[in-house]
């Protein structure tokens, strides 16, 4: 539910160690040769009374400024054409949701791939869930991510002369761990708040999640958490892929039972090794156009960028506790995403 929620720190130690920012920093190069642009936007949300900040991965022609998006000292960055010339035409966009504690700029692997693929791809930055702008307590408004996704889509579909190059009729999002409830509550998933409320009375759900409530003295029973019941559904997605879902648990079966959205549900691992926290085979059993699928030989942290060869020390010298840089162990974390590249593109481009 919470994962990634210790990044804040680590990116404390990685800036007084002279590493790059994690949400963006750039490394200018002579103009890059490829064909994937980004570019920066931001939308102001209602329900934070702020702007979400969020970065645009989009098919391009060479040009732009090179630039390395989202590396640091533990976790490669992705290269990318800063305003790069677009490529022709209107193409179908992306919306990408991280986890709690993560930020758009770890996800470069997967967006740079789409956009080579023909997509734009959106990524907000969740205020309050972000690196270096996280706390527990916010991470436990879940119901405030997907509003974050509504007022960004609200910005680029109440401009379309600002985007001319994204198909507004065609939109999908994709949403890892508390960003996979992100993209599930898009699609009208809807949480009791009596359950969320007991999510850490008996069992940590194989998690780290509740125990880093507890280090900072959250106790959900004296929380409001009614707002999780509302209905976020956004009719702009059209579909959606969903990767371990955080709090899948909590959601009602009457909600996922009037899910219309066609979705691609995955789980990182087999089937038995899954956290029980984000296991959604049962979830996606409900949902009437969702397939289910279990990636084996990888973990929930196999959805991140790939690490560099000192970032597990780092993370550990940091006192970070949940093994980031780990995957599975039978095959490395750039075949795992080679694999999830293929599925995530294909299952696209077959919905939109």
């Amino acid at each position: 539910m919470f994962t990634l929620k210790r990044f804040a720190s680590t990116a404390a130690l990685l800036a007084a160690m002279g590493a790059a920012a994690w949400g963006g920093y750039e490394i200018t190069r002579p103009p890059y040769a490829g064909t994937t642009g980004i570019t920066y936007g931001a939308a102001f949300a209602p329900v934070r009374q702020t702007e979400v900040d969020f970065h645009i991965w989009y098919p391009a022609q060479p040009g732009g400024r090179a630039v390395t998006v989202g590396g640091n000292g533990v976790f490669y960055g992705t290269p990318a054409g800063r305003d790069a010339p677009h490529a022709a035409g209107k193409h179908p966009m992306v919306v990408i949701s991280h986890g709690a504690g993560g930020n758009a700029g770890q996800f470069g692997w997967i967006a740079s791939a789409l956009a080579e693929a023909g997509f734009v791809v959106v990524l907000p930055n969740h205020p309050g869930t972000t690196t270096g702008n996280a706390s527990a307590e916010a991470a436990v408004r879940v119901w405030e991510r997907p509003e974050d996704v509504s007022a960004v889509l609200d910005e680029i579909t109440d401009h379309p002369d600002a985007f001319p190059y994204i198909d507004t009729s065609r939109i999908a999002s994709l949403g890892f761990s508390a960003g996979g409830y992100t993209a599930m509550a898009l699609s009208g998933a809807r949480v009791n708040p009596d359950l969320l409320q007991r999510f850490c009375d008996e069992t940590d759900h194989g998690m780290s999640d509740c125990a880093f409530l507890a280090h900072f003295g959250i106790d959900l029973h004296s929380m409001d958490l009614s707002p999780a019941a509302q209905d976020l559904t956004d009719p702009r997605i059209k579909t959606a892929v969903i990767v371990d879902p955080g709090i899948v648990e909590t959601m009602t079966a009457e909600s996922l039972k009037q899910i219309e959205t066609p979705m691609l549900v995955i789980n990182l691992g087999a089937e038995e090794t899954v956290p029980l926290g984000v296991y959604a085979k049962e979830a996606a059993a409900l949902i009437p156009q969702a397939r289910y699928l279990a990636v084996p030989d990888a973990v929930h942290f196999s959805f991140l960028a790939q690490c560099k060869p000192k970032g597990a020390a780092i993370l550990a010298n940091e006192g970070e506790l949940d093994p980031l840089c780990d995957d599975a162990g039978g095959r490395s974390r750039a075949d795992i995403h080679q694999q999830l590249t293929q599925i995530i593109i294909a299952n696209l481009q077959a919905m939109l």
